[in-house]
């Protein structure tokens, strides 16, 4: 890994002191610079557990990717700036109220002062490391927190109508990439997995966000949705415009 190009895909030319300011930073830089997308998943082309790779498309070719590729990537970067880092694996609830395959979600725990919920490959969730104190913490995308609701077993929680609704959860038992071996082909190749029903990708931009799913893009500002239908001929041109990303064959 070249760090300094690492960094510089992320728009952070000086890092310093491996604390919790600079991870605040390393991660929100994360999520305004490289977009959560399935590109690859929907045009079949296969995605392994390979950090190098990752870096490849996402550094040098500037793509985004799902939760095996940007939080094993970011776990990588992270360890290398010298952060007691490690994945974990977590469980996603659907819009629909149903849980996702179990454990079959990558995210990260950071070790500082206490440990930190860390994830960049969530698309729309915290821009900020969540303690697992319960500790509100508020972005431009929402207000979250992370609670134990049972001996070993945390949620993360966004605000919402009516209180608290859970996102995912999780324990803390450290994975190695490899582990998500299953859930990473599920993803790629299974119906019932939610990559496999639709082009997704999605960007945080400062005061909000920018989603292409399907032929709809969806730009929110300051908490206001615009949405549009795209023509086919449009896909490239957005893509490249919002995401940054060019698709080769």
């Amino acid at each position: 890994m070249d760090i300094k190009r690492y960094l510089a895909r992320i728009g952070v030319e000086d890092t310093g002191k491996a604390d919790l300011e600079l991870l605040g930073r390393l991660q929100e830089q994360h999520m305004l610079h490289i977009p959560f997308e399935n590109l690859d998943v929907m045009r079949k082309v296969p995605i392994g557990l390979d950090p190098a790779g990752y870096y490849e498309k996402v550094v040098e070719h500037h793509r985004g990717g799902f939760c095996y590729e940007l939080n094993g990537l970011f776990n990588w970067l992270l360890g290398e700036l010298g952060y007691n880092t490690r994945l974990i694996a977590a469980t996603v609830l659907r819009p629909d109220g149903t849980w996702a395959m179990e454990k079959s979600h990558a995210a990260q725990i950071v070790e500082l002062d206490q440990p930190y919920l860390v994830d960049v490959g969530f698309g729309d969730s915290a821009r900020v490391p969540i303690s697992l104190t319960g500790e509100a913490k508020e972005d431009v995308s929402g207000v979250y927190r992370a609670v134990e609701v049972e001996e070993g077993t945390y949620e993360l929680q966004r605000k919402g109508e009516g209180g608290w609704h859970a996102l995912l959860k999780f324990d803390l038992t450290p994975r190695k990439l490899d582990e998500f071996e299953e859930a990473c082909g599920f993803n790629q190749t299974s119906p019932e997995s939610n990559f496999t029903q639709k082009q997704i990708a999605t960007i945080a931009v400062p005061d909000g966000r920018i989603t292409l799913s399907d032929d709809k893009l969806t730009i929110t500002r300051n908490g206001e949705k615009e949405s549009r239908d795209i023509e086919d001929g449009e896909k490239t041109a957005i893509l490249e415009q919002h995401f940054g990303i060019r698709l080769h064959s």
